[in-house]
C-alpha cells in the first residue's frame, strides 16, 4: 500500500482547500466584503478540518492506540458483529473540529474487510454503530489477536475512505483512512482486554492508549 507523509494538510483536503482559496481570492477583488469574509472563514475551516499532524507512537507494545481524535463515547462489553464474539467495545466520536485521519490501533495484517451502506444518524448515538454507513477492518496482530476497527459515517459525514485491503500490513499509528465531516470509529477487542480510557475522555489518534491486550 502507498505511504502517506504528513504535509500538514491531508491529501484528501487539497481539492477542497484549493477551490476555497480560489473563490476567496476572486471575491477579494470585488466589493462583496461580507461574501469575501465568509469565503476566507471557509478557507480557515477547511484547513483546520483537513489538517494531518504527525504523531508519536507510545512505547508500550501491548497497547491499543486510539484510531481517531475525539471523545470516547462508549466503553462496554458488547458483541462484535463482524467476528461474532464477545468483545470489549470502545468508541471514539469525532466532531468537525477534530483531525479526521484514521490510524491503525495495533500492529497487524488486514485479515478481512467489510463495507456496509446505511443511514447517516448522529454518530454520537450508539445505534449508529449498526445502522450507519460503515467500513470494518479485521486486523490480526503478530501474536494472533483479533481486533476489529470500524469507520462509521455520521450525520454530516458522507464519505468513508479506506486505503487498505486484505493481506496488507499495518503498523501501530499508520494512517489507513479518512472520514469527511464528523463521524466515529469503533474498536472491538478481545473480552479480556483491559480498558485504559473512560467515557468522556478526549483522545488523540496514535498518541492516546485506549486499552491493553493481555
Amino acid at each position: 500500500m502507498p505511504t502517506y507523509p504528513h504535509p500538514i494538510i491531508a491529501r484528501e483536503g487539497w481539492p477542497f482547500l484549493g477551490i476555497a482559496i480560489a473563490v476567496a481570492v476572486a471575491l477579494s477583488f470585488t466589493s462583496w466584503w461580507p461574501l469575501t469574509l465568509l469565503a476566507w472563514i471557509a478557507v480557515l475551516f477547511i484547513g483546520q478540518f483537513f489538517r494531518d499532524p504527525p504523531r508519536t507512537v507510545p512505547a508500550e507494545v501491548d497497547a491499543v492506540l486510539a484510531p481517531a481524535d475525539g471523545k470516547v463515547v462508549a466503553v462496554l462489553n458488547a458483541r462484535d458483529p463482524y467476528l461474532d464474539r464477545d468483545a470489549l467495545k470502545i468508541s471514539v466520536f469525532m466532531n468537525v473540529f477534530n483531525v479526521h485521519s484514521n490510524r491503525s490501533p495495533v500492529d497487524g495484517t488486514v485479515a478481512n474487510l467489510w463495507y456496509h451502506a446505511g443511514s447517516f444518524l448522529n454518530a454520537a448515538l450508539d445505534k449508529a454503530s449498526l445502522e450507519n454507513e460503515r467500513n470494518a477492518l479485521h486486523l490480526r496482530t503478530p501474536e494472533g489477536i483479533d481486533v476489529t476497527c470500524v469507520q462509521v459515517a455520521g450525520l454530516i459525514a458522507r464519505r468513508i475512505l479506506c486505503y487498505v485491503k486484505p493481506g496488507d500490513s499495518l503498523a501501530r499509528g499508520q494512517r489507513y483512512g479518512f472520514i469527511r465531516f464528523g463521524s466515529r470509529v469503533d474498536v472491538y477487542l478481545p473480552a479480556d482486554a483491559t480498558p485504559r480510557a473512560a467515557v468522556g475522555d478526549i483522545v488523540h489518534a496514535t498518541e492516546s492508549i485506549l486499552a491493553t491486550l493481555r
